[in-house]
């Protein structure tokens, strides 16, 4: 698996009830069920994905995340994970909300934009970065957000989500090794994990 969704997987209780979305193939909900006896439930939009999660025995549904999250009542999931998704949602803010009103808890990771090698593509050639972790042209990615662990942070205040946990990892794209960074995490990590809940919930 994944050396990011390791780290997401560590952070959830056995036997609890998850919604992933934006799940892929189904490989982190695969993990859980296996090794956690999670209860997971999946969104995807893109069908092939769709189809490869429901071969692993997964209810995956096929949609857009921001609808039909909010078809789901108050506090239906114990977590609510949004990983290395957060850089194509048009309305981060709203989304989160729909994710804690739902789960008790929302786990949100993303590639940092802040990392040392995508600012030196900007300084040293004057370039929209690509890298492993974003591998797309400005032209054609699907990514509308640049996102900073710094940044995410402050969002985090400005909007009331509480940060319960936070980790900062440095692993190459869809690696299954990599490391914690504690030193200088918005310079040295890849991607930033964060585990969230309502302030005062």
């Amino acid at each position: 698996m994944r050396y990011d969704l390791s780290i997401i997987a560590s952070w959830i209780e056995p036997g609890s009830k998850v919604l992933d979305l934006g799940c892929g193939s189904g490989d982190l909900l695969h993990i859980l069920s296996v090794d956690k006896g999670v209860r997971g439930t999946g969104i995807e939009r893109e069908e092939g994905k769709v189809s490869q999660g429901i071969e692993k025995g997964l209810s995956v549904l096929h949609g857009d995340i921001n609808e039909e999250v909010a078809d789901y009542p108050d506090g239906h999931f114990d977590y609510v994970i949004l990983s290395q998704t957060l850089q194509q949602v048009y309305e981060p803010a709203r989304l989160i909300r729909e994710m804690l009103r739902v789960g008790k808890r929302g786990i949100v990771s993303f590639p940092n934009f802040a990392y040392y090698r995508i600012r030196g593509q900007l300084l040293f050639r004057g370039r929209a970065p690509v890298s492993r972790e974003l591998p797309y042209e400005w032209y054609d990615t699907p990514n509308i957000r640049v996102i900073t662990i710094r940044d995410f942070r402050r969002f985090c205040r400005k909007e009331g989500f509480a940060i319960e946990r936070e980790t900062a990892v440095s692993t190459p794209h869809h690696h299954e090794k990599g490391a914690v960074v504690t030193f200088l995490p918005n310079l040295l990590a890849t991607y930033g994990m964060f585990l969230l809940s309502r302030r005062g919930a």
